[in-house]
């Protein structure tokens, strides 16, 4: 077995940092990036001055920017996610009775009638083909759903139906107001997206931490290819269950097993410090108690320069653990060996 070692000793072969390897995987699947990309297409697309609004249609047509990609820059200006998307398609016909939008645009009265709001089922930033940046790299063309939710982003905040307009103003669907003002609208656009990114800092982590899992998941499948082992994301192991009501099983980040052999595998990496290493410190001395009083091991992977601050929490962590490591190759392999030699273990 690996001896256990101080937090000082663990520090000395952690990262710290996010892997650059991780960090590339996450940008390849971030939606940010491609919004950053094309803001010059779509900025040259809503600055243009035209005489009528609808003609906006027409300018996107011969543009080279997808519909859907034409989408998503409204929806994350005004800041419109698929809460809002849902409840706008579920109470559409009581928004717009009459089908139909009228609203002042350059001081001028223009109306709308929906092509096909509200749709059967659930209008999602899926459905849209929004949620993703594989999604949006699948180009969209002009659609009637577009067409309508584009209207709506644009002006309908700017209903002549005073309940209507306090509604989408409230839902930061006026972007229309900035149409063909070049200076406001690239100013617009840019506080949006330093909004945005701020917001986006907090996802990312939690996408990097989602990466570093599925990471360390991958290679535990590949290395140990015995087909009696199984190695699972998010599960449970037999009898233990959290400690106040005994009946919900607890979940770990991934659990390998061979028979009735178990390793739950706990993972936390964070940059910047909060509180999720207290938290679980404070739940592992109730896991260790159990796991250990089953025969069955529990193991931390915990890295990141902002863990690292919290040393009481990793005192408490190594302590109630089998074993405790930071992220790396060689850690790693450590994480293996450990694994096969408690399987293995015949007076275990």
């Amino acid at each position: 077995m690996v001896a256990k070692r101080t937090i000082d000793e663990l520090h000395q072969s952690a990262s710290l940092f996010w892997p650059e390897v991780l960090v590339q995987e996450q940008l390849e699947q971030s939606i940010l990036p491609v919004l950053i990309e094309t803001q010059q297409q779509f900025l040259s697309i809503l600055a243009l001055e035209l005489d009528n609004p609808l003609d906006i249609f027409t300018a996107l047509e011969i543009s080279k920017l997808s519909a859907n990609l034409f989408l998503k820059h409204l929806l994350v200006l005004a800041d419109f996610g698929g809460e809002k998307l849902q409840r706008l398609n579920q109470e559409f016909d009581l928004l717009f009775p009459e089908g139909e939008l009228e609203y002042i645009w350059d001081n001028r009265h223009f109306s709308y009638r929906f092509e096909v709001l509200p749709i059967s089922g659930t209008l999602s930033n899926q459905k849209l083909k929004v949620s993703s940046q594989k999604l949006l790299l699948r180009k969209q063309t002009l659609s009637e759903v577009y067409r309508d939710i584009i209207v709506i982003l644009l002006f309908a905040g700017d209903s002549i139906t005073p309940e209507i307009s306090g509604i989408f103003k409230t839902w930061g669907c006026q972007i229309g107001q900035f149409m063909g003002r070049y200076d406001e609208l690239s100013e617009f656009i840019r506080q949006r997206y330093i909004y945005v990114s701020r917001i986006t800092s907090g996802a990312k982590s939690n996408d990097l931490g989602q990466l570093l899992q599925r990471h360390i998941y991958r290679y535990l499948e590949k290395t140990l290819t015995t087909k009696e082992i199984q190695v699972k994301l998010n599960s449970t192991i037999p009898g233990v269950s959290h400690q106040r009501t005994g009946k919900r099983n607890t979940n770990f980040d991934i659990v390998v097993n061979k028979a009735e052999k178990y390793s739950a595998i706990e993972i936390s990496f964070q940059e910047t410090t909060n509180s999720t290493i207290e938290r679980k410190a404070g739940q592992a001395k109730s896991r260790f108690e159990q796991i250990d009083g089953l025969g069955h091991k529990i193991i931390y992977i915990i890295d990141g320069v902002g863990n690292f601050k919290r040393k009481s929490a990793l005192n408490t962590i190594n302590e109630y653990s089998h074993l405790l490591l930071a992220f790396s190759d060689s850690e790693l392999h450590k994480l293996h060996n450990f694994i096969i030699d408690f399987i293995e273990d015949e007076n275990s």
